[in-house]
């Protein structure tokens, strides 16, 4: 039984509960989100397994997850990239946000979610019972596909990606 860290609004601990359970009650807890791009500052897009639990099939960030009650939120993202991804490489948390959206299932995702950034070059070698698929996209492409076909992109990525995008652009004035 996997579980999750719950926290308050500030995202200190305030307990732990199954992972299931936290998203049947809305319960914030806390969760990451990698974005990892290449030297052409495409990002590398995961599909989610069509097995999984919640969004199946739709097109995300890198790697999402939650650390495990004890577990740094750090050590936790660099340990999902490689279950999910098949390698790791350097990740820095770029900005956190709360969100609150329904999902599939009837379940809700109430989340302080951690967001990271990474660079790397290489194919990934997925997880097939994580990941059904992935590319790199241009964020210019995800945004029209966003315009498009909105519910093609799960919803976390949806709201993270206009920050996303905004950071890249000033690192890329730098």
């Amino acid at each position: 039984m996997e579980k999750v860290i719950l926290v308050d609004k500030n995202d200190k601990p305030v307990g732990e509960e199954e992972k299931m359970e936290a998203h049947e009650k809305a319960l914030l807890h806390r969760a990451f989100s990698i974005f990892v791009f290449n030297s052409e500052n495409k990002l590398l897009l995961q599909q989610r397994a069509y097995t999984k639990y919640h969004s199946p099939g739709l097109w995300t960030n890198t790697c999402c997850s939650h650390p495990r009650p004890g577990e740094n939120t750090f050590a936790a993202a660099h340990r999902r990239l490689v279950e999910e991804m098949g390698f790791d490489c350097p990740l820095q948390e770029i900005f956190s946000f709360i969100y609150k959206a329904g999902l599939d299932q009837g379940l809700t995702e109430h989340e302080f979610d951690h967001v990271f950034f990474g660079r790397y070059d290489m194919p990934p070698k997925i997880n097939s019972a994580e990941v059904a698929s992935w590319k790199w996209v241009s964020m210019d492409e995800i945004a029209e596909g966003m315009e498009h076909d909105p519910d093609d992109f799960t919803i976390w990525f949806r709201i993270a990606f206009d920050r996303v995008y905004q950071h890249l652009q000033k690192e890329m004035l730098k």
